[in-house]
């Protein structure tokens, strides 16, 4: 095919493979164009056991870089022991199987086509590319013998190498993906016997005993088991009706073996005496349940006490924002946040009969995990996109933009159903990837839909439908049907419902409501709650949970405690040097920092399981004043004379209300609306508000209100005045300190950027600010630098100009190289002297040795429900 470099992708800092193909391939136009398709098919393979196609340019193929020997250098050192050998061909089939329900067939497999990693993973590489192969006149070579003609792939055309390829190749006749199947059987043959299974004197007597050459299964290792001597003759039958039809059989049947040795005896309950053990007594428990599960498959399934267990994810296992831990559907493997070398939270993986951890690279920032039904992809949320990353390794992919993490589910038909934003409704997307489309619609007094679950069968989704985007006392979980696209109300004052199945048509339903976890029998038919709600648990985490129905039948719940959840988090003071020190040290869990106009205070909002609620806190004194109580809000901003606080409306009233910023008095309304209203900020004066309000056809758009302060106790707002509306989303607008300009975040490029804006006369003049992504744009007291946060929460500073009436922006620069702790809502604040922040440090600024994360597993957690929830 050409020679094969190690190169450096100096865009994307990466290591590849490129391979140059020949000068006589190149020239002949029709068939590069023909290649440059199949490269584009073979692309879109994403698999952990596929060496990756990143590009096809002129005469070039950019590929991955995969390190170590091949299965043809393994095999030369002499014949692969059992259990060295299932485990390659496993994943050499995991490959296949992934490819051909993509259609893609790859021809020639063959050792010196698969790397074997340090790691211990295995690599095929040239998937599909036999298809459009050069002829090479290597007759000598029979392992390395091409024999594709220079006509195309028809069928009468001879393709593959003759020592691996299939007797219907051989012959001239077509191929599809039987006949990778045989050379999977021809592979494996000669990694247990250690020599090859066809291997004439020349290439055409090599393809004559592939036609008809008798194969002696008694030529394998006497150690063979039968299992295995059964699946070599089902891949190597000539006969293509009779030979294994699908390659995901042969990934069965090892899969069977390995877990069941006919020379083992029968898996017994294990016990806290398995060799792991010492290192893990807890884990040891945990995994035992999990290896009992197939053996209860085959016995009548009894009801079962509750079992509790405090399982200690490990040293470098941290707390998620949202969700900590996840149990894999088939109940053998966690998912949790964990520090990386670098200490940045990593996703990783612990399967439950297994002590340690393992970090999944490019799941760099990730959180919220969720798995695929068949247990074997992870989707997560990172850097504002969401993505899909193996459970066994490899490259993650990007599905679509998604700035916030509130949830999604995997379904059985590949669709992915999210929540790609703060405020906003449900969409679909491609389990490959796309555009999202729109799936729910937010109905009368709802700001937000999140927290999505695909019923069995994929006929219906459950969801938590809100007010209010911090705090869900008022929420409800609510299903849609996607036959009729009808939506019905489930549970009213409930989120993060999750249907745990019983049989095909019962089940349960459990949510939960201040802080407390219900159940109820659920009807995933109908979609209707039925018969008595009872109170389950009173220590979960918001949203901390996840359940697995396992092979047992008997269910396993696993959660984090509220104590333990992500219910606190420190307020510290950030300056350009990066130099953290302490603020605020009352623990809680606060959002939207906000310093007085003096600076001398911060106003916080506060969650709680009951709502969210406002504090001042004293800076000189170090007290903490709450302003209001268990109502429901997420935003705030001092008026210029620092006397009084605008705030979000509580519950479902929507609109923006006016309190005292010493706590005396009561909250007045300013303005009544029937969408979300977030006010942002002030003009200098005081006589104009500026906020975003969302709306169910552009989304977010930016108004201003005029003021009446006059008697500042009973504030009148004017009538409001659009600033801004497009098809995107426009939030958090600033004023700038002499009122002349107003900066904002939209996301009409495809990212979220800033701009600036003249004020008033929005349409008069815009100029971007931030390159690469931006967000929370705060201005400086000094008239001269305007700062932001990027994607990946890094503060960065533009310095700027006025020029009559144009605004002339400077080059980005980071102002400090400290990485800060993510929010839904804004999470820094800039002190009036433009010198420091009041920011959430990362976890690995807190420092390890702040305690483990344990997490508590129900084990037979269906059986409790069957005694604890009444039968209809």
């Amino acid at each position: 095919m050409g020679e094969v470099y190690r190169a450096t992708d100096s865009k994307l800092g990466r290591e590849v493979a490129i391979k140059v193909l020949p000068e006589a391939f190149a020239q002949d136009a029709e068939r590069m164009a023909r290649f440059t398709r199949e490269a584009q098919v073979l692309a879109s393979l994403n698999h952990p056991n596929i060496a990756a196609i990143y590009g096809v340019e002129e005469r070039v193929l950019v590929m991955e870089l995969v390190e170590g020997p091949t299965l043809a250098d393994r095999i030369a050192q002499g014949p692969l022991p059992l259990e060295e050998a299932l485990p390659i061909a496993k994943q050499m089939a995991e490959g296949l199987e992934a490819a051909h329900e993509k259609g893609i067939v790859h021809r020639d497999l063959k050792p010196a086509n698969i790397k074997l990693t340090a790691e211990g993973k295995v690599k095929v590489l040239d998937f599909g590319l036999a298809k459009v192969a050069e002829p090479v006149a290597t007759p000598l070579d029979l392992a390395n013998s091409p024999t594709v003609p220079k006509h195309g792939t028809q069928a009468g055309m001879i393709m593959g190498t003759a020592a691996y390829m299939s007797p219907e190749q051989a012959s001239g006749k077509g191929a599809d993906r039987r006949a990778d199947i045989w050379s999977f059987g021809v592979v494996l043959w000669e990694m247990l016997t250690g020599r090859a299974l066809f291997e004439g004197e020349t290439v055409s007597h090599t393809l004559a005993d592939v036609l008809r050459c008798e194969i002696d299964f008694k030529e394998l290792p006497a150690g063979t088991p039968p299992a295995i001597r059964d699946l070599l003759r089902r891949c190597l039958d000539r006969d293509v009706k009779s030979r294994l039809q699908a390659i995901g059989e042969a990934r069965i049947a090892i899969d069977k073996y390995l877990a069941h040795p006919v020379d083992e005896p029968p898996p017994a309950r294990p016990t806290a005496a398995l060799p792991w053990a010492i290192a893990s007594a807890v884990l040891a428990v945990v995994a035992a349940v999990a290896l009992w599960g197939p053996w209860r498959a085959t016995r009548p399934v009894e009801p079962l006490p509750l079992v509790r267990l405090s399982v200690d994810l490990g040293p470098d296992a941290m707390t998620g924002l949202h969700l900590t831990a996840i149990i894999s559907p088939d109940g053998r493997r966690l998912v949790f946040p964990a520090r990386g070398p670098d200490g940045k939270q990593q996703l990783a993986t612990r399967l439950l009969d297994q002590a340690q951890a393992t970090l999944l690279p490019g799941t760099e920032n990730g959180s919220d995990p969720f798995f695929s039904p068949d247990s074997q992809w992870v989707g997560f949320f990172a850097d504002r996109k969401l993505k899909k990353i193996s459970v066994q390794g490899g490259a993650p992919l990007s599905l679509c933009d998604a700035p916030y993490e509130n949830g999604a589910s995997w379904g059985e038909d590949g669709t992915i159903i999210v929540a790609p934003s703060n405020l906003s409704f449900l969409s679909r997307v491609p389990v490959g990837g796309g555009t999202p489309q729109p799936l729910t619609r937010l109905g009368k007094g709802e700001v937000t839909h999140r927290w999505p679950q695909i019923l069995p069968g994929g006929q219906a989704i459950l969801f938590t439908a809100s007010p209010n985007d911090v705090a869900f006392v008022s929420a409800s979980v609510q299903a849609i049907s996607l036959k009729s696209g009808v939506t019905k109300t489930v549970v009213a004052g409930g989120h993060f419902g999750r249907y745990l199945p019983e049989n095909g048509t019962r089940g349960y339903l459990v949510y939960q409501h201040r802080g407390v976890l219900f159940g109820v029998s659920f009807d995933p038919v109908r979609l209707e709650v039925q018969g008595e709600t009872v109170p389950l648990l009173e220590d979960v985490g918001l949203g901390q949970f996840d359940y697995s129905a396992g092979p047992s039948g008997h269910g396993t719940f696993v959660y984090l405690a509220a104590k333990g959840a992500a219910q606190t988090r420190p307020v510290v003071w950030l300056d350009s040097s990066g130099k953290m020190q302490p603020l605020i040290a009352t623990p809680g869990f606060y959002v939207n920092p906000r310093f007085s106009p003096d600076g001398r205070r911060l106003s916080l909002v506060m969650r709680t399981s009951n709502g969210s609620d406002f504090y001042v806190y004293e800076l000189e004194r170090e007290t903490m004043t709450r302003l209001t109580v268990a109502e429901q809000k997420s935003a705030s901003v001092w008026t210029p004379d620092g006397k009084h606080i605008a705030f979000q409306s509580p519950g479902s009233d929507f609109g923006i209300s006016w309190i005292r910023s010493d706590g005396s008095g009561e909250p007045q309304r300013l303005l009544a609306a029937q969408h979300t209203m977030v006010p942002w900020s002030f003009t200098p004066d005081g006589r104009h508000l500026a906020y975003f309000e969302s709306g169910p056809e552009t989304r977010d758009d930016i108004w201003t209100v005029s003021l009446d302060t006059s008697d500042p106790e009973h504030p009148k707002a004017g009538k409001p005045e659009l600033f801004l509306r497009t098809p995107a989303d426009e939030v958090t607008p600033m004023f700038s300190p002499d009122g002349r300009w107003i900066a904002y975040e939209s996301d009409e490029s495809g990212i979220e950027e800033i701009y600036v804006r003249p004020f008033p006369g929005g349409q008069a003049g815009k100029w971007q600010i931030s390159t690469g992504g931006g967000l929370f744009p705060i201005w400086s007291n000094n008239g001269r630098e305007l700062f932001y946060e990027t994607p990946d929460n890094h503060i960065m500073v533009v310095d700027y100009r006025v020029n009559g009436d144009s605004f002339v922006p400077g080059k980005p620069r980071f102002w400090s190289e400290k990485q800060i702790f993510r929010g839904s809502l804004s999470n820094l604040a800039l002190a009036p002297d433009g010198k420091r922040f009041a920011v959430f440090p990362t976890p690995e600024d807190t420092g390890p040795g702040k305690g483990s994360v344990h997490v508590t597993f129900l084990l037979n957690f269906l059986d409790e429900l069957r005694r604890q929830i009444p039968s209809r």
